[in-house]
């Protein structure tokens, strides 16, 4: 009699049965059949609870079996490998030998319109990849090594990010890799129905559903197949990928079959269901009703509760009813208190008088603009006129600005955009406050929030820079002791996650960013569904790689336009935008270019010190522009201390 049995790695036992002269004797032996752990590389797993799989980073597998790469952690990567290497060239002939592989895989964003990055199935000749990268880098590759043919590294990645970078097609696509992320061949993810016609369907790989890949290579044919399809859809007869590989001079004697996935600035889950594989041979379909289930997505699991919303909406709309009525009385009797005047020893030093009353300030930042900007005096500052401060309650009093602020004309006001001729007046009027700050008051004025919604426009649009708020001053000679990081995302200079001292060369930084967005009508750092996208310096930087700067240009502008002068303004942009502090000009040199009295410099593409886009995003830290919140830095890539010298050297 014959029996057949389970094994939790997804293999099973076959067991025999003999009766012997009343006795019976029990023969075990252990048949590795399709897709079991054995000489025969066959196995297969529904669930992958006492796999043995070879785990790294983020990779971990649930109570039920299910296999997770990822959690919610951003620029995180996780490995999953079978644990024993398996023979990809035929030891007397040196061919790759045929294989083919069956998975199902899930791909959940934390977010429902913003994806993580992708996952991987690959081929490596070590389970223990060091060096390797998140984001965009799969956690198989890193900025050195991709590309090389020493990788020797085979990977099918379902990608959901689009990196120009690697000439991506789109945020949604498979593609086959060899020893570097930019895919030999890749395609939108889809499938072809099994019908008369070969319909064609579209696929989002972030749907948060489970999803099944087979991946099938000939070693005769040196063909590679990839095909994709739902759960609910059988094999499609068409592949999505078909490529002639020669994998020969790809792959090893031995090599690791497995898993990889990582995630960036917006994390997600990556998440393996059941996997089989088998060397020369077909592999054994999944049974799709023994693969483990995902966790229950958060809606489903309110769902229930949704039901009874009205038990919880009734009480809680009582109870504040109760409270707003029961607090309305004690706060009629504290109004008198509040509008009481309150004046302090420390207010005695500034001129501005004080009249009305209503801030949101907090004392700390309105003690810092009264202290900076309180005595400045130059046409392109906003002039402070005096400031009020009752009882818990600050106000701060300027100069009317009629047009408002510089930004709702660049990016919210299609059609009322300034002109070029506006816009280049606004520049140079901000330059020449800046160097006022910088060298021409008493004392430096740093100020750490050069953007365009903090440059004002008066009734002929002349630009003034305004919301001191963050703003440092120190003597001449002396160093900055301020060691935090404020300001906003995109426009904060590299060196300040290092040393946390901003200077007038941080400034410039600013800046720069500032020409850029003037110039092109971009944000330094724009976001897309699918996460971070697009970053302004690396965007125009490509169009003077092209010999083609001028298309930077806001199409706003028309055909009315300076060239020169907008050629002018993004290659200061640019310059301004280095690395290196001292590979930056002053304000002063700035200011002699924009008002014709010195020629820009000659630079070639290669004297530009620019940092890539991915040290860009993975450094910056968000700090709100208005706060002094400050936060924690990580260790920048080494550089030149900044210097406050005026002399402009290049990289």
């Amino acid at each position: 009699m014959q029996k057949e049995m389970d094994w939790a790695g997804g293999g099973r036992w076959r067991c025999q049965y003999f009766s012997v002269t009343g006795k019976t004797l029990v023969l075990f032996f252990l048949l590795w059949v399709q897709n079991s752990l054995s000489t025969a590389n066959r196995f297969i797993f529904h669930g992958f609870d006492g796999s043995g799989l070879r785990l790294n980073g983020g990779g971990t597998i649930e109570p039920n079996g299910l296999l997770r790469l990822t959690n919610f952690t951003k620029y995180e990567f996780g490995h999953a490998f079978f644990p024993s290497p398996l023979p990809f060239l035929n030891s007397s002939t040196g061919e790759a030998l045929s294989f083919s592989t069956s998975f199902v895989f899930a791909i959940v964003p934390r977010y429902h319109d913003i994806s993580s990055h992708g996952i991987a199935f690959a081929i490596t000749p070590t389970a223990n990849l060091t060096g390797v990268l998140p984001s965009q880098h799969l956690g198989l590759f890193n900025h050195t090594n991709n590309g090389d043919p020493r990788n020797h590294i085979l990977a099918v990645e379902l990608d959901t990010i689009q990196n120009k970078e690697f000439s991506d097609i789109n945020d949604n696509h498979v593609g086959i890799d060899v020893n570097g992320l930019r895919s030999v061949s890749s395609a939108p993810t889809s499938f072809f129905l099994n019908s008369p016609n070969f319909q064609h369907e579209n696929l989002s790989l972030i749907s948060g559903q489970p999803m099944r890949v087979w991946v099938e290579f000939d070693g005769k044919s040196m063909k590679l197949n990839v095909t994709i399809a739902p759960l609910s859809v059988p094999k499609p007869q068409i592949p999505l990928l078909s490529s002639k590989i020669n994998l020969s001079s790809i792959v090893l004697g031995e090599m690791y079959a497995g898993f990889s996935a990582s995630t960036g600035a917006a994390a997600g889950l990556h998440y393996i269901l059941g996997w089989s594989f088998s060397m020369d041979g077909s592999a054994e379909e999944l049974k799709l009703s023994n693969l483990p289930s995902l966790p229950p997505k958060e809606a489903e699991e309110n769902s229930g509760k949704k039901t009874k919303i009205w038990v919880i909406v009734l009480p809680i709309a009582i109870s504040v009813f109760l409270l707003i009525s029961a607090s309305g009385f004690a706060l009629l009797m504290k109004t008198k208190k509040m509008f009481e005047e309150v004046v302090e020893d420390w207010e005695t030093e500034y001129g501005p008088h004080r009249i009305s009353h209503d801030s949101r300030q907090g004392m700390k930042e309105f003690v810092a603009e009264i202290a900076s900007i309180g005595r400045l005096r130059h046409r392109n500052l906003v002039q402070l006129l005096g400031y009020c401060r009752r009882r818990g309650e600050l106000l701060l009093i300027y100069d009317f600005m009629p047009n408002g602020s510089l930004d709702n004309y660049i990016f919210c006001r299609k059609e009322e955009s300034l002109s070029w001729s506006l816009r280049f007046k606004v520049i140079r009027g901000i330059a020449a406050g800046l160097l006022y700050l910088h060298e021409e008051w008493e004392q430096v004025v740093v100020h750490r929030d050069i953007k365009a919604s903090n440059v004002l426009l008066d009734a002929e649009f002349n630009g003034k820079l305004g919301d001191f708020g963050l703003a440092r001053l120190y003597d001449r000679g002396s160093n900055p002791q301020t060691t935090r990081v404020v300001g906003t995302l995109g426009y904060l200079a590299p060196e300040l996650s290092r040393t946390g001292k901003s200077t007038t060369r941080s400034d410039v930084f600013g800046f720069g960013a500032f020409l850029l967005e003037v110039a092109s009508g971009k944000k330094p750092i724009e976001l897309k569904t699918s996460g971070i996208e697009m970053v302004l310096v690396d965007w125009v930087f490509d169009f003077l790689k092209k010999g083609a700067i001028l298309e930077a240009r806001d199409r706003k502008l028309g055909d009315e336009y300076a060239a020169d002068e907008v050629e002018m303004v993004l290659k200061l942009g640019l310059m301004c935008s280095q690395h290196s502090p001292e590979a930056r000009p002053s304000m002063r040199q700035v200011l002699q270019c924009l008002e014709g009295e010195a020629p820009l410099p000659e630079m070639s593409v290669n004297d530009f010190d620019l940092l890539d886009s991915s040290h860009r995003m993975n450094r910056f830290v968000v700090v709100d522009g208005t706060s002094s919140n400050s936060g924690t830095v990580p260790a920048y890539p080494s550089s030149s201390s900044s210097s406050e010298s005026q002399s402009f050297k290049r990289p």
